[in-house]
């Protein structure tokens, strides 16, 4: 841990234990895998044990991805059993969205930290304006166009989903609303798409980072296990109070307090854009 002392390293436990904890409840909550929040945490606690720039962005994103898959499923799953899920959209968006997700693994490998950041605050900041001042009445459309729309669609969730080591919920849930989808079973469906997004997603990251230099002990390619093995017990035990939250919180109450979410977020990647 490039000679931590063990007060620091427990911190840093504790840190992404807290982490992990607030990441299950986001994603049963808003219908993400709590990655806007999983990476920025991990991007600063990998810069505490001095992992080099070149690879702790994707360090970051890579190990958010592998941690959504176990809080995405079980938000999914929660969703499902409520009959919120949309089935016909995540069927439809099966092929696409994997295309985007292996598109968005290779330009990992060779991109710099700045694309991923770039991609994060255009995604979260466009959702955040559209919750917090949108109007019912700003919709594109009555539902979600079908055929080779919709496919495009999901190949571009697939891929920013991945550059920003996301579930898809962010991007999903702005397209749902803008085509008239209620806001609960957006979310739901959300959910959803963050298990098609996720497991790809990770095991495309492992392959992105293999052999990579300056990547610290116990990772697979730009995944790290020890970050995964500390946040994914928290967030799978919280997941499922995110779930029950969602389906009671009113409509506007949620809209704005995943507004302010994606806020925070967009802030928070802004800053390290312009004072890295």
């Amino acid at each position: 841990m490039g000679g931590l002392d063990l007060e620091t390293i427990a911190i840093i436990a504790g840190l992404l234990f807290v982490a992990g904890g607030v990441t299950g409840i986001l994603a049963g909550l808003f219908g993400v895998g709590g990655g806007a929040i999983v990476v920025p945490v991990l991007y600063e606690v990998f810069g505490l044990i001095q992992v080099p720039d070149t690879v702790r962005m994707p360090l970051a994103v890579g190990t958010s991805l592998a941690i959504i898959i176990p809080t995405s499923i079980q938000s999914a799953r929660g969703h499902f059993k409520r009959g919120a899920v949309d089935m016909a959209i995540l069927k439809s968006w099966i092929v696409p969205v994997l295309t985007g997700v292996i598109l968005g693994s290779v330009i990992a490998r060779y991109a710099p930290p700045w694309v991923f950041k770039l991609v994060f605050i255009g995604v979260a900041g466009t959702n955040s304006f559209k919750l917090l001042f949108g109007r019912d009445n700003w919709r594109l459309g009555d539902s979600l166009p079908g055929g080779m729309v919709r496919k495009v669609m999901g190949f571009f969730v697939g891929l920013f989903s991945s550059l920003m080591g996301i579930g898809g919920g962010a991007i999903s849930n702005l397209l749902f609303t803008l085509y008239g989808k209620p806001i609960r079973e957006s979310v739901a469906t959300s959910a959803g798409v963050g298990v098609l997004i996720s497991i790809p997603g990770a095991i495309g990251y492992v392959l992105a980072g293999w052999g990579k230099a300056g990547l610290p002990p116990f990772s697979l390619g730009f995944v790290s296990l020890l970050a995964f093995v500390l946040l994914v017990p928290a967030s799978v035990l919280t997941a499922r109070f995110g779930v029950a939250m969602a389906h009671t919180m009113p409509k506007r109450r949620l809209e704005v307090l995943f507004g302010l979410f994606l806020a925070f977020t967009c802030a928070r990647f802004v800053w390290a854009l312009v004072a890295p």
